[in-house]
């Protein structure tokens, strides 16, 4: 990456993190990305801190995190007050969070194959997956 940008816009923004327009605009109403500095002309202009914190929080996103537990984190790095065990525990209680969600989705693929193996296939309107998911 280079290290030398002093401004970019936020296409070209978008386009280094792979982070939609919207999404960064919706980063800064939920202050997870701080407001930009603008042109006289109201353009929004980033620098190398903000492509490094949009990364960050990219990644943080596509390991499931959700915006507070990245506004957690970041938080911890922008007070420059933690120490890695703080990190270390809020990554052990997502990896936790996602293993419990693991669980649930093998739980729902088990009953919707159960659900499926009932099913005759047939070209009548009488079906028991339907009749399964009316039933109490």
């Amino acid at each position: 990456m280079n290290t030398n940008i002093k401004s970019i816009s936020i296409g070209i923004l978008s386009a280094k993190t792979g982070v939609h327009i919207e999404t960064i605009r919706y980063y800064e109403r939920e202050h997870i990305l701080p407001e930009p500095v603008r042109t006289e002309s109201g353009r929004r202009i980033y620098n190398n801190e903000d492509i490094r914190r949009l990364n960050f929080i990219h990644k943080c996103r596509n390991l499931g995190f959700s915006l507070k537990e990245i506004s957690s984190l970041l938080s911890l790095v922008d007070n420059g007050n933690y120490t890695c065990k703080q990190v270390h525990e809020i990554t052990c209680l997502h990896a936790e969070e996602v293993k419990e969600k693991i669980a649930d989705l093998k739980r729902m693929e088990q009953v919707l194959t159960e659900m499926a193996d009932q099913c005759g296939k047939g070209n009548v309107p009488d079906c028991p997956i339907l009749d399964s998911l009316f039933d109490d």
